[in-house]
């Protein structure tokens, strides 16, 4: 009898943690269902991006009728700059505070891309800018410390991109 009411207990217990369970995926699939249609629409997007001061337009992709909102970025050059002296330490020092500047740029939402060459030509590397004007834009690059010290230059221009398209 008391190993009847031990299977029972058990019997019971694991009901109940495969129901828990059940519940939890279908709680998480309703979660996504919720969070799928609360993808703001893309005249909330453009209202947003306007009020913000950023410069937009449609543009109409020929092959499927979609239309998408181009959006306005900055484009900074990181150029070798006219202060190169550094010995190695100061060098390593001032990488590790300019990839702590590029890091905070992300984080805080004002760059969306950033990276060095893989040559050693005169561009070292770039970073796109999400800012609404170029002299923010300007502002935040120049804030770099390989930049404050002359080891790089920065050189930025205005480039045009689809608003939320990946990198392929």
């Amino acid at each position: 009898m008391k190993k009847l009411l031990i299977f029972f207990a058990l019997l019971f217990l694991f009901s109940c943690k495969q129901q828990s369970k059940e519940e939890s995926i279908l709680q998480s699939e309703s979660i996504k269902e919720v969070t799928e249609e609360i993808k703001p629409s893309a005249k909330s997007i453009k209202e947003k991006l306007k009020k913000d001061g950023f410069k937009i337009f449609d543009y109409i992709d020929e092959e499927t009728g979609d239309t998408v909102i181009m959006q306005q970025y900055f484009i900074a050059f990181l150029k070798k700059g006219p202060n190169r002296s550094q010995n190695k330490e100061e060098a390593d020092s001032l990488q590790k505070l300019h990839l702590g500047h590029l890091g905070r740029m992300y984080k805080e939402g004002y760059a969306d891309i950033s990276g060095p060459f893989g040559d050693d030509g005169d561009i070292r590397g770039i970073t796109i800018y999400n800012t609404p004007t170029q002299k923010m834009a300007d502002s935040l690059a120049n804030m770099d410390p390989m930049v404050k010290s002359g080891r790089l230059i920065i050189e930025i221009h205005p480039w045009w991109a689809a608003k939320g398209f990946p990198l392929r």
